[in-house]
């Protein structure tokens, strides 16, 4: 089973909070880890904006990512969200096992 880590940066605090208990909660995820605000500056309609986000690391599987993604777009107030997933090429096999038994078993 493909394991991914998908990260996705909402703006605050309570929305990843709630975010997180969705998505596990609703078995699209194993685990998300919600990491302190980081400030991010990038260019939306031909502005250099700022702002401080909330970076989620979001591990699933790619069975699981469409589900995801379309729930993350579902609960996010932006536009056009982060949403960026990269496989996990390898990683402890016991913990792998357990992030697809995790999404599947839902």
């Amino acid at each position: 089973m493909k394991v991914l880590i998908v990260v996705c940066n909402v703006p605050d605090e309570a929305l990843a909070q709630h975010m997180a208990a969705v998505l596990v909660g609703e078995g699209l995820a194993a685990c998300v880890n919600i990491l302190p605000a980081c400030q991010s500056v990038y260019r939306w309609e031909g502005r250099i904006e700022t702002a401080s986000e909330i970076p989620l690391l979001i591990k699933t599987t790619a069975n699981q990512y469409e589900g995801l993604q379309a729930r993350i777009q579902a609960l996010h107030p932006y536009d056009v969200p982060e949403i960026i997933a990269v496989a996990a090429e390898c990683g402890l096999p016991a913990y792998l096992g357990w992030v697809a038994a995790s999404v599947a078993g839902a």
